[in-house]
């Protein structure tokens, strides 16, 4: 086998496990309480009067809404970012903005529709906080010449294209810190623990591998039936077989509770790895809070942080400006993508007009911009964040301790470059 297909197999293994881990986390995320490990109670700033004057900057945004998958919240988070920015923060570079907001359905059809209306509509950029539309989308954006920015990778096309700009890199950094996290606390065996569908397994095992050899560690996928109402037996005997050290599970939240509740049974004391699913507020309900108390948390925010500014503007914005939605679910990804077309503001040509090839140059020659409530995460577009992979711009991610209280705490960040 040849380079290039040793190549292409991993990038289609790391869109399938993408698409599906997103898809499975988001629509359960959102239903969030602010008791939940991604709650955003906390102090608040008093917003500045600082509009914007320039000419306006017409940015797309599509985000999941109206069929299978419905997530107005973040559209809503979006809109709040952007009329904070147009009313107190300066715009863009002084620009305004124009949001054009196209709901796409989950399913190629409305997808197209919203990317075609983009082009239509001649944005200068397309965000996308959210989906799994973009091998879909892609295309069509970055064929009329529009850069296309979204918050992590879910397909191959949003992995490499030169037109496409992930701000965080998804599953990839979760694996990649969890190798890095592994080797830090000794793990001799490593293992994630996911459901039999599709290609899940081979997918993440085709990522996974690479990563935890160059950490020294031994890594195993344990698989358990996708629709299992208790992989009690499953999971003894395949502890009892790979006897890992440590564990994640990629899952929905009621995969994740299942096999929380599991691991409580078979082995309490084995250290756990959680993705922000198997955190959310449905699985500790479930479980209890001393299931996942003093776990590794692999976040890209951390809304309990008490003293970050930019999480303080965050829950500031949204008090003012969508004060009906639950930010404590995934609302903050509209935010945080809105919020990062203004941090690379400052590359922006000084001129009265902004286009497609003067975002992608901005995006191109940023850096280290910061991530909004994600402190101490940044993003740099130069195709080095991943190299192999050069639409991600970051590799960083937040990796905390979950206290008995259900919040992050001694969080530190992880592969940050």
């Amino acid at each position: 086998m040849d380079t290039s297909s040793r190549l292409r197999r991993p990038l289609r293994a790391a869109g399938a496990i993408l698409a599906a881990s997103v898809m499975l986390a988001g629509g359960l995320t959102a239903c969030a309480s602010d008791n939940s490990t991604t709650g955003s109670t906390g102090p608040t700033v008093e917003l500045s009067a600082n509009p914007a004057t320039g000419s306006a900057i017409k940015v797309g945004f599509i985000s999941p809404e109206g069929g299978a998958i419905s997530l107005p919240e973040v559209r809503k988070a979006g809109e709040a970012a952007t009329r904070y920015l147009n009313e107190n923060g300066g715009g863009i570079a002084g620009h305004k903005i124009d949001l054009v907001v196209c709901n796409e359905h989950e399913e190629p059809a409305s997808a197209t529709k919203c990317a075609n209306q983009m082009v239509e509509q001649k944005v200068s950029a397309v965000v996308s906080p959210f989906g799994s539309m973009g091998a879909v989308m892609l295309p069509i954006i970055s064929g009329a010449g529009i850069p296309y920015i979204a918050q992590a990778p879910v397909s191959q096309a949003e992995m490499v294209s030169p037109d496409a700009f992930m701000i965080a890199g998804g599953v990839v950094s979760v694996l990649s810190a969890q190798a890095t996290q592994a080797a830090k606390e000794s793990v001799k065996k490593f293992a994630v623990i996911l459901g039999d569908s599709g290609d899940a397994a081979s997918s993440v095992k085709a990522l996974g591998d690479p990563m935890f050899a160059k950490a020294g560690v031994d890594f195993r996928v344990i698989t358990v039936p996708a629709s299992i109402a208790d992989p009690t037996p499953n999971i003894t005997a395949a502890l009892a077989s790979d006897k890992p050290d440590a564990v994640t599970i990629m899952g929905d939240t009621r995969q994740c509770t299942t096999t929380i509740k599991a691991l409580q049974t078979v082995a309490p004391d084995i250290k756990k790895f959680m993705i922000s699913t198997c955190i959310d507020k449905p699985v500790t309900d479930a479980v209890g809070a001393e299931a996942v108390a003093g776990s590794k948390a692999f976040t890209t925010v951390n809304l309990t942080d008490q003293n970050d500014e930019s999480v303080k503007l965050f829950r500031s914005v949204m008090a003012k400006y969508a004060s009906d939605v639950d930010t404590s679910g995934i609302s903050y990804l509209g935010y945080q993508i809105v919020m990062s077309l203004a941090g690379v503001g400052g590359s922006l040509p000084k001129t009265d007009t902004v286009g497609p090839k003067d975002v992608m140059t901005a995006f191109r020659t940023a850096q280290n911009v910061p991530i909004p409530a994600a402190p101490g995460l940044h993003f740099t577009c130069n195709g080095k964040a991943v190299p192999m992979l050069p639409s991600i711009c970051s590799s960083g991610i937040l990796v905390s301790t979950i206290s008995p209280d259900l919040k992050l705490v001694d969080t530190e960040v992880v592969n940050q470059h």
